[in-house]
């Protein structure tokens, strides 16, 4: 073996034995930041957990392992996990597990509290050591089967994870609003620049609009019937509405007093996003039947569900793959010290740089976290606490938990519908809040 490779090698065991930043092995790889590092770390064993509770919620896969595990049957006798390893299945074993997750990152983010540089005991912890944190992370999801009380521990640990999961996504929803307004903000600054910028900003919110108003369109074609669907009707008719009131609200002179760089653009995004969950409401919401003609005929649902097996798979395929993106979007954006700061009402400070360090055999590595932290280690573990409430939750489809299979988990259910919509209008009170700040706090918002 070359010297090269073993200090390769000693350094990833260095990585998980010690606090050296994670790197690859190959010295070809691009350059990778400490903090950059640490976070792909966390985010890997967010991953295995949520994938291990995707499988424990799918019935194909408890079967497949029954047919193609040699002594299933004795091995899940052994380990006391019930007749065909029922106990280690179905929306309590999600639960348990991320039971465990949730107080792996709840631990994580009481004890870096107020960790300001990278060079203590608790910041080592935090950027390293990972096979001690990873059989940490093994243990806390094991413990919660032999929790006491089960029936209790469910009940109110579904609660629990109801407000964890929807603060979850006011995080989101304000991470989109923030969104919003810097990107209008950006565009509109280069316009004193460059007149191309607003033939762009103007391009870009036409084909925005064009967007939601096509979305709106196509929902009312396909989800309204003219005997039946009567909260479709009303909530695309008052979502459509207040889409417009705050477009018109955000060009009215008393905002553009007080706000200059609020435009349109803003509004569009938001309405396109808000279409969007209007319509992920639709979707979620149980079937309705109407009787035509001396037979039930099932109405307001979507074109392409002919029910089809694989058809159905395929689209709870893709929406399960969107949807686990978009949760760790929202964890690893959020906890960006860009994101974080705005979430508090502050500005970001300048950009620094920082020298590379080499590591022989290699991925070179940027510490750059020498003079402070990059980000909030408190608060990056507390989204992924709140992300591992919202994964319980939505795997185990909220409230309707007793039949939740993964396989079903775009199909209808009341409690994803009020969900969703709610969320509909807590992003437009959340937009309308952010317009509406500068002239209550005219002095704050200058500053």
């Amino acid at each position: 073996m070359c010297p090269a490779h073993s200090c390769a090698v000693f350094l990833q065991l260095a990585c998980c034995c010690g606090s050296a930043a994670c790197s690859l092995c190959c010295g070809c790889c691009p350059k990778i930041k400490q903090s950059t590092s640490t976070r792909f770390m966390y985010t890997l064993f967010f991953m295995l957990v949520t994938v291990t509770c995707v499988i424990m919620m799918s019935p194909t896969v408890e079967k497949a392992m029954q047919e193609h595990i040699p002594f299933y049957t004795e091995l899940c006798n052994k380990l006391n996990a019930g007749e065909n390893c029922s106990t280690l299945v179905g929306y309590s074993a999600v639960y348990k597990v991320c039971f465990g997750m949730a107080c792996f990152f709840f631990l994580f983010s009481v004890f870096t509290i107020r960790v300001r540089t990278s060079m203590g005991c608790r910041a080592a912890v935090h950027n390293g050591f990972w096979f001690f944190k990873f059989v940490a992370l093994l243990a806390c999801c094991a413990g919660g089967f032999f929790l006491p009380n089960q029936e209790t521990f469910l009940e109110v640990w579904r609660y629990v994870g109801a407000a964890g999961g929807f603060l979850f996504i006011i995080i989101q929803l304000m991470l989109l609003v923030q969104f919003a307004h810097r990107w209008n903000q950006n565009w509109s600054s280069g316009v004193k620049y460059n007149k191309t910028w607003y033939a762009a900003l103007a391009l870009v919110t036409l084909v925005l609009f064009s967007m939601a108003v096509g979305a709106l369109v196509f929902m009312i074609r396909f989800y309204t019937d003219p005997e039946a669907c009567f909260l479709n009707k009303l909530f695309l008719g008052v979502n459509g509405g207040l889409c417009f009131v705050v477009s018109l609200l955000a060009i009215s002179p008393c905002i553009q007093t007080f706000q200059p760089t609020s435009g349109l653009l803003q509004s569009a995004i938001i309405s396109v996003y808000v279409m969007y969950l209007t319509f992920s409401a639709l979707a979620s919401k149980p079937a309705e039947m109407v009787e035509r003609n001396g037979e039930n005929v099932t109405v307001c649902v979507f074109p392409y569900n002919s029910g089809e097996q694989s058809e159905s798979n395929i689209v709870t395929g893709i929406g399960t793959a969107i949807m686990f993106g978009c949760i760790l979007y929202s964890c690893l954006i959020s906890t960006t010290k860009r994101s974080s700061t705005a979430l508090q009402g502050r500005l970001m400070p300048p950009g620094e740089d920082y020298d590379d360090e080499k590591t022989a055999g290699g991925q070179n590595v940027k510490y750059d976290e020498k003079e402070g932290t990059i980000y909030s280690y408190c608060y990056f573990h507390f989204v992924f606490f709140l992300g591992s409430l919202y994964v319980m939750m939505t795997v185990t489809n909220w409230f309707h938990y007793e039949n939740a299979k993964i396989e079903r988990l775009l199909e209808g259910s009341w409690s994803v519908f009020w969900i969703k919509m709610a969320s509909c209008w807590v992003c437009l009170l959340l937009y309308t809040w952010t317009l509406l700040v500068p002239m209550f706090f005219p002095k704050r918002f200058q500053a």
